[in-house]
């Protein structure tokens, strides 16, 4: 697999940050030339030191950027790629973008047009998962066409439902609504995150299926319909329909029922004249598997199946698109050892998880056997609130479960990140409860466990607040010391460190008439 590239020599990584740096590295690896592109806001992007060359786009807007078609094709024809991999967000699922690289001559790293379509409309492919076998969610398989006629709809499953968008993906556009009450406005909502989003405000009703499991399968089909799958992974740990924590393999999945639904994603997708990588993920529950969505793309948490299979899925993806067999069959995918991924973000999940965009003052990765990081960020680079505030994806590899929780909580107190806020408290908080150690994981256990409440700092009483805030003015060395210890947000330690200077100054009144308000 190591063998240099045939055909392509320039491919144009049509992406940013730790995604663009990932491509990019396979891509030389391979002997192909990486090639990037950039927005006004990435003009100091680590990403742009691993292109070849690279070319402005346009503004920080992603409208005006990343997710301009005409754009990325131009730089791809300037720049004289003859290949462009989307990576995963932007256009990674337009089928309209593979359609332009069609005509253009360039070879898109990914299904094509038709099956990219069918995958994007999700009561389309429900349809054609459908009539493949694959046992699908009870739901609408039209669009709705009011409030009204979802009532109708959710009424005839029996609540809770799950609204979803048409054209949705990445857990945009869907809300969980237990009771005709909350449909109306949560109708509306969907509606309109599914435009603004997608351009399209159509949605459809599932069956919110309780206490359930997200489990996905990768599988690969080459040119000669020679497919494969690479097991499942497990995405369970959720916030809002965000994948946080990733594992493989699931620990509620025997080997039986691996190669059943394995043999199921495969038939899938098959139906559908599939090429290239491509993730069907199902629900899980009462020991039944429903299909949920195809993602045509390849996943944030593929680490973990490189790690467990030992294969370079950027470098399938790739030879693939060159015309070239897979290189493997099914019964010769070895599966080894357990692999996890935890998904660190500028979010403050001591406040919902919300974005924490800035500059990052001090960044230092763990290191060790078994402990991959994938990144795109350094000291000085900056989250902006334009983009996705991923900071990193730390992967760990080690022989069995508990081992790589043991180690991923190790990996992760050796991260060191300053400037903005990070969700490494929740990964650690949420590794040690009872049910993750346990293996018991279904995709609201996040609200459902109150993590939220595992994250609260201790609190101080308030009659010790002035003697605080003027012992950490007199030492502003110890700030940073007492903040640790203490487990306490830094922003709220240097407030009592001014309220301290103010008190030196107006009198320890000052203090006192601070706290009261």
């Amino acid at each position: 697999m190591h063998s240099p590239s045939a055909v392509f020599r320039r491919v144009l990584v049509a992406n940013r940050g730790e995604v663009a740096i990932r491509v990019a590295r396979t891509c030389l690896k391979m002997g192909i030339v990486p090639i990037g592109v950039y927005s006004e806001a990435d003009a100091r992007s680590l990403h742009r030191r691993f292109m070849h060359d690279d070319i402005l786009i346009g503004p920080a807007a992603p409208s005006e950027s990343y997710l301009s078609i005409p754009k990325i094709v131009n730089a791809a024809r300037d720049l004289r790629c003859e290949a462009v991999h989307p990576g995963y967000g932007f256009l990674a699922e337009n089928a309209e973008f593979v359609r332009r690289c069609e005509e253009e001559g360039l070879v898109f790293v990914g299904p094509p047009s038709t099956p990219m379509a069918l995958s994007g409309n999700k009561i389309a492919s429900r349809k054609a998962m459908a009539a493949a076998g694959v046992p699908v969610t009870k739901g609408s398989d039209r669009p709705l066409r009011s409030a009204d006629d979802a009532r109708d709809v959710a009424e005839s499953l029996g609540f809770p439902v799950m609204l979803k968008a048409v054209a949705g993906g990445g857990g945009i556009g869907m809300a969980r609504v237990a009771s005709v009450a909350e449909l109306p406005k949560a109708f509306e909502s969907a509606r309109s995150v599914s435009l603004a989003n997608f351009g399209s405000p159509d949605l459809f009703i599932e069956k919110f299926v309780e206490h359930a499991r997200h489990i996905e399968i990768q599988v690969f089909i080459d040119g000669r319909n020679h497919a494969i799958h690479l097991g499942e992974r497990e995405c369970s740990v959720q916030r809002r329909q965000q994948k946080l924590i990733e594992e493989s393999p699931s620990p509620a999945i025997s080997s039986e029922t691996r190669d059943e639904i394995g043999r199921l994603a495969v038939q899938g997708l098959e139906s559908v004249g599939y090429r290239n990588a491509g993730t069907v993920e199902f629900l899980f529950s009462g020991g039944e598997f429903h299909f949920n969505e195809v993602n045509a793309r390849l996943q944030v948490e593929h680490p973990i199946t490189e790690a467990v299979t030992g294969l370079d899925l950027v470098e399938l993806q790739l030879r693939i698109a060159e015309g070239e067999p897979l290189p493997i069959d099914q019964d010769e995918v070895v599966f080894s050892g357990h692999a996890m991924e935890c998904r660190v973000n500028a979010e403050d999940p001591r406040a919902n998880f919300s974005p924490g965009p800035g500059r990052i003052l001090e960044y230092r990765e763990p290191y060790g056997p078994g402990i991959r990081v994938d990144s795109g960020v350094a000291a000085g680079s900056v989250v902006s609130e334009q983009y996705d505030p991923m900071i990193a994806k730390v992967i760990v590899h080690t022989r069995g479960r508990a081992s790589t929780i043991a180690a991923m909580e190790r990996a992760l107190r050796g991260f060191r990140i300053e400037g903005v806020p990070t969700t490494i408290p929740f990964h650690r908080a949420i590794l040690r409860t009872p049910e993750f150690v346990q293996g018991d994981l279904w995709t609201t256990m996040v609200a459902d466990l109150g993590i939220s409440d595992l994250l609260k700092g201790p609190k101080v009483p308030e009659d010790h607040v002035a003697a605080l805030a003027l012992a950490l003015a007199a030492k502003p060395h110890l700030v940073e010391r007492f903040a640790g210890r203490q487990r306490l947000r830094r922003p709220r330690v240097a407030r009592w460190a001014a309220l301290g200077r103010e008190a030196l100054k107006g009198g320890n009144d000052a203090v006192s008439a601070h706290r009261q308000r």
